[in-house]
């Protein structure tokens, strides 16, 4: 029988770390590290994979912190495991430029696999992990090799069973057994107001049993020979994903604060650090100690790991040398080379002999760039005949074939995004997910979170205004557009037509981060063959039609871009001198250089117009205070597209009589 000892020093090390980070700091949450020290450190030295000389090794499991307030825990292990994070940084915890932010941060801290906070986010974003980990281990035949068959683990909170995104991800987890899922719940029963009595009483075993996971019961996790028992069973796949419902005590160690809610998001105080001290008996170590047993004990630990990961390399690379196939898929998805030619293919695909909606073209060209990037992977929220976003040469991933590229989310919107969003961290596809575009309300959190980690995904909105029509209010989207324009670092694209489809494809393949692509349910005349040759999405914004010596500009974007070309026409036959402009990008707009902006919208001409069936929010500042903006600034309506278009003063004739009116021409 181990006496487990140094486990114990361990974890206790980590708790008092995380005590010690959380005080200096005047700010933190130091019970949940205290309560899962035991969990965490037994895993991370006996069981998890991973090569701290290389935190980006291949082979690696993936641990992701869903109760991301808890960081100091993270933070202590990536110290003591030798990731590099110094002892310096956890006594500089949430202060400026230090690697140890309040809440993890993708690619900011080496040994971050996401950045977590909003709970369930990182649960969600697991199970993304774990279904890329699948794919890629299918398509390069790395599985049948025995050579990736690593593990995505996951701990999770209270906070993270209740909120809506886990109850979205972990039944598709059931379903698609995913059995590379090891989650442990800290189930502690404390939330910041108190017990979890106060609003959570639901068997949280049953539930997962229902989704269809293996659910292994531990009665106190912050007994190691116990957390031992539960790890060594989990290993063992019976085909389901794993969920550990591990019973801590927050804030365990602590004489005066364990148990209680007053240990969760505030320092436990400068006595009370002390008497944690005492208590686990490391009262004669300086404060930000780690004992000189515990670290020759991990550096011999990290030795091993580092010598096992080298194993695995050689082993790796023979496996590549006698199978050049293997090799190559492996190197299209990790590498995601782009063809010298894409936008002339995805141009050659694009159907622009008749009227098409966006939405139908892009279909179309999805499947020929899905032709030519093998990385390129997605579905829609049970709306791929709405959206048109099926891959056709290619099955559907599933419990059963775990090399398809189509993924069916179910109607499982803000999960759809996360799920993505695991996708793009697990570093192996271009994901996309698709749904209609007012649904985006459903899936915000997870596109910021794409965001703020610069996540290389493309985000398919169709449907994207009020000529959805006959569905009325609730499904046209009106100041959704303005929503995702806000998002730092958030790219929107809204192409005119077909050949700005090509182009918007082919710039969201190119993104270094999250591509956002509106597209209409309506039919979209191609542009004239002789004003293609104008188009420069990757400009952001540009000259399509323009007279010498024009003194008026109409700016539009998507489905309006045609009905400013016919406005522009019914004005120049009274013999106004128009430009129009196309601006299916306004970020791509922003950070082209001065110049290059008043070429094409000079500030000396002051009639200006914008024209999009969404909110005016924002289009201020393109059209200038005497400019005018027309838009919808009110919900849309239930009536065919048409008649809408008419109410809404979207007809070229509407248009035309308000720029007359506005500008007294």
């Amino acid at each position: 029988m181990a006496d487990y000892k140094l486990e114990k020093l361990s974890a206790d090390t980590v708790r008092v770390l995380s005590a010690e980070g959380v005080q200096k700091a005047k700010s933190g949450h130091p019970g949940m590290p205290m309560g899962c020290a035991d969990y965490a450190f037994l895993l991370w030295y006996k069981y998890m994979k991973h090569n701290p000389k290389n935190p980006k090794w291949l082979a690696r499991d993936r641990f992701v912190l869903s109760a991301g307030h808890g960081s100091m825990l993270l933070y202590s292990l990536l110290h003591m495991f030798e990731y590099g994070l110094s002892m310096d940084e956890l006594k500089n915890f949430r202060q400026w430029g230090s690697l140890t932010p309040g809440h993890p941060e993708f690619g900011h801290t080496a040994g971050i696999e996401v950045t977590t906070g909003p709970l369930g986010s990182g649960f969600a974003s697991g199970v993304g992990m774990a279904m890329a980990a699948k794919n890629f281990a299918a398509r390069t035949g790395l599985d049948k090799a025995g050579l990736m068959n690593h593990k995505i683990y996951i701990l999770c909170s209270d906070g993270c069973m209740m909120e809506g995104t886990t109850h979205e991800a972990a039944p598709l987890a059931g379903h698609l057994k995913l059995d590379n899922i090891i989650c442990f719940y800290d189930d502690n029963s404390i939330t910041i107001e108190g017990s979890t009595s106060l609003a959570f009483s639901e068997n949280v075993g049953m539930r997962y049993e229902a989704y269809g996971w293996r659910v292994i019961h531990l009665d106190n996790a912050n007994d190691m020979a116990k957390v031992d028992k539960a790890l060594s069973e989990a290993q063992k796949s019976d085909g389901r994903p794993t969920i550990i419902i591990g019973k801590t005590v927050i804030g365990f160690g602590s004489p005066g604060k364990a148990g209680k809610a007053s240990s969760h998001g505030e320092p436990l105080g400068e006595d009370e650090v002390l008497a944690v001290k005492a208590k686990l008996g490391l009262e004669n170590n300086p404060p930000f100690t780690v004992s000189q047993e515990v670290k020759d004990a991990l550096g011999k630990r990290c030795k091993e790991l580092a010598a096992d990961a080298a194993k695995w390399d050689i082993e790796f690379q023979s496996y590549l040398e006698k199978n050049q196939e293997s090799a190559k898929m492996l190197s299209e998805l990790l590498h995601k080379p782009l063809p010298e030619n894409l936008l002339q293919e995805l141009i050659k695909a694009t159907p622009v002999d008749k009227p098409v909606a966006s939405r139908v073209s892009g279909g179309i060209v999805l499947n020929r760039a899905a032709d030519l990037i093998p990385a390129l992977i997605g579905g829609a929220a049970d709306l791929t005949p709405s959206t048109k976003t099926n891959i056709k040469n290619t099955t559907d991933f599933s419990a059963t074939d775990r090399s398809g590229r189509n993924i069916h989310f179910g109607v499982r919107e803000l999960g759809m995004g996360f799920l993505a969003n695991g996708m793009a961290l697990y570093g192996a596809s271009i994901p996309y997910s698709a749904t209609f575009f007012v649904f985006s309300d459903y899936m915000k959190p997870a596109i910021r979170l794409a965001a703020i980690q610069k996540l290389h995904e493309v985000f398919v909105f169709t449907h994207d205004s009020f000529y959805v029509g006959e569905d009325g209010p609730t499904h046209e989207p009106i100041e959704q557009m303005a929503m995702l324009r806000t998002i730092p670092g958030m790219t929107v694209i809204r192409p005119a037509e077909a050949n700005e489809v090509a182009h918007a494809w082919y710039a969201a393949l190119k993104s270094k981060g999250p591509v956002a692509l509106l597209l209409t349910r309506q039919d979209l005349a191609p542009i004239a063959p002789e004003l293609v040759k104008n188009i420069d999405l990757s400009s952001g914004a540009y000259v399509l039609s323009s007279d010498n010596g024009f003194d008026l500009i109409i700016i539009a974007t998507g489905s309006e871009v045609e009905l400013a070309l016919k406005s522009a026409d019914m004005l120049r036959k009274e013999g106004k001198k128009v430009r129009v402009v196309s601006m299916p990008c306004q970020e791509y707009f922003r950070a082209q250089v001065k110049s290059y902006r008043d070429s094409v919208i000079p500030p000396s001409c002051k009639k200006r117009v914008s024209i999009e069936a969404g909110s005016t929010f924002g289009w201020r500042k393109f059209v200038g205070d005497e400019g005018l903006c027309i838009g919808i600034d009110h919900f849309g309506a239930s009536a065919p597209y048409k008649v809408l278009a008419d109410k809404f003063g979207f007809t070229p004739e509407k248009v035309f009589a308000k720029i007359k009116d506005h500008f007294k021409i």
